[in-house]
């Protein structure tokens, strides 16, 4: 058990440095200054980096034939060669990359985000088979921390402007990946669990370290107030720490396993000299253990009855195109936002544009920790909580956020991209379990990355067309360049709209995938 611990600390900490994409808002301005592109260039780049997203089926088929070590090693070199190529472009160690060049390259580094998110979801499904919705949903959530984790690196080492800064983020999405990969590689294998057992000892423990690094995390994005009390090093030192404080499960497993070892020597020397009633309550005690076991041959059993749909089958259900568009109009477009947050927040003279990162980080990761959180309440109770349900749930507020946005205080734009940031998180986290429970565990991880394809294709078809309409009323600024609130207006209506939409096909869902859920109540 301790070793499935310290799988599950692996992909927590795969999974803290594997937003990289995320980074992008936070140097993106800079990134259009120094290579003097357009808005709609811009938008293209930022759909090349999701677009790696479009093979990331590949993966799914790759990790059913090579071990997992290698596939997260190969996921690590296509990120290095991908950002490190641009790092040195960018430093002017490369002068030759044209546009195309960098397109290609922000495909390819997309792209290695999928074979580590492969191998954090595998881990978790496998590893950990009555509890995987809990260990899915830890893991995943530390995804939310990466924007925040970078940050933090290069608020200490790259202090001085924001072309330095830039040039930091791309040189720390390269090399940082590689580092935590050659790490987590040797833990992060398929483990042999045996007789599984329900673990909620441990999951209580990994939930609570789990909210306190995210509390940590929000309350160390308020800039100007921690500025105040905390240095860039210290937070850096504190996130460090938080990422760090998984390992006391492990420990403390091991610790108990080794206790309960010698507890057991202890009961062999009296076996011999049972008495009548010490074999009656033996036997009473060995009535509850088998209780136990029936208990989870029962879960198991359970599991195996799910249905196990392929590929090619899952594309021609219903139920598969209406879950695609509710991502699409849900936690895509969400994404979608948080890529174009810091061309929206310069838009609106917003000029603390890192802190505005962080925070959408930071509270996503909570969106992200809050499903397993209400899975684990639900599941203490009996009770199956539906995830095209879920989804609409999260999707609402989502709608609220984007029509609070039309006005102009930074106060809503704050409070916006808090609600967007946790709800895409939830609504990401959901669509985990909710794979495995439509289609199966089996084929996920093919299954799960034809779903997230509609990523590319949402950033490329929202961000285009909120990049024509800041380029329609950037025409009327001197310098091309759009600011003010009627930048984005027309932009947030509209995505306002589409997220309704995806509320009312996720009750559809609801209402055809009824059965299915009821029959895990019973």
């Amino acid at each position: 058990m301790a070793f499935q611990w310290l799988s599950l600390v692996g992909a927590i900490w795969l999974q803290s440095i594997n937003g990289t994409n995320s980074n992008f808002p936070a140097y993106s301005s800079q990134l259009k200054r120094l290579l003097s592109i357009s808005q709609l260039e811009l938008n293209n780049l930022a759909f090349a980096s999701d677009a790696g997203k479009i093979l990331g089926w590949f993966t799914g088929v790759a990790a059913g034939y090579l071990p997992l070590w290698l596939v997260l090693m190969i996921g690590a070199v296509l990120g290095l060669i991908g950002y490190g190529m641009q790092y040195l472009f960018l430093t002017n160690q490369i002068s030759s990359l044209s546009y195309v060049h960098v397109f290609l390259l922000t495909v390819l580094a997309g792209n290695s985000i999928c074979w580590i998110n492969t191998v954090c979801y595998l881990v978790a499904i496998k590893n950990f088979p009555l509890d995987r919705q809990f260990a899915v949903g830890i893991s995943t959530s530390y995804v939310g921390l990466s924007a925040k984790m970078y940050a933090a690196f290069v608020n200490v080492l790259f202090p001085y402007s924001n072309a330095e800064k830039a040039k930091g983020y791309l040189l720390l999405n390269s090399i940082l990946p590689l580092v935590v990969c050659i790490m987590a590689a040797p833990v992060v294998g398929d483990i042999n669990v045996g007789k599984s057992k329900k673990m909620a000892g441990g999951f209580i423990l990994m939930f609570a370290i789990t909210i306190a690094t995210g509390a940590y995390a929000v309350i160390s994005s308020l800039g100007s107030v921690v500025s105040r009390v905390m240095t860039p090093l210290m937070v850096l030192i504190g996130i460090g720490l938080f990422i760090a404080a998984p390992l006391l499960v492990p420990l403390a497993d091991k610790l108990r396993e080794k206790f309960q070892q010698k507890c057991w020597l202890r009961v062999d020397r009296r076996v011999q000299n049972l008495t009548v009633e010490e074999g009656e309550s033996a036997i009473s005690l060995g009535d509850g253990m088998k209780v136990e076991e029936t208990r989870i041959t029962e879960l198991v059993s359970e599991d195996k009855m799910k249905k196990e749909i392929g590929a090619k089958s899952m594309l021609k259900m219903v139920e598969f195109w209406l879950y695609f568009f509710v991502y699409f109009f849900g936690a895509t477009l969400g994404l979608v936002y948080l890529n174009n947050l810091g061309q929206i927040a310069e838009s609106r003279g917003c000029s603390d544009i890192s802190s505005l990162v962080s925070l959408a980080s930071s509270f996503g990761f909570f969106g992200r920790l809050i499903p397993s959180l209400l899975d684990y309440y639900f599941s203490r109770r009996k009770t199956k909580v539906s995830g095209p349900a879920s989804m609409s749930v999260m999707m609402a507020p989502m709608a609220g956020s984007f029509f609070l946005l039309l006005n102009g205080t930074n106060l809503s734009l704050y409070i916006s991209t808090a609600i967007i940031g946790v709800c895409t998180g939830g609504i990401t986290s959901i669509s985990v379990s909710t794979t495995t429970e439509l289609f199966g565990t089996q084929n996920f991880g093919l299954n799960h990355n034809i779903l997230v394809t509609n990523i590319p294709i949402g950033s490329f078809v929202f961000g285009y067309l909120a990049a024509l309409f800041y380029r329609n009323e950037g025409h009327h600024h001197v310098d091309g360049r759009c600011m003010g609130m009627e930048c984005y207006q027309k932009t947030f209506i509209i995505w306002g709209s589409l997220c309704l939409f995806g509320i009312f096909l996720a009750v559809i869902l609801r209402a055809r995938t009824k059965n299915l859920y009821s029959q895990a109540r019973s």
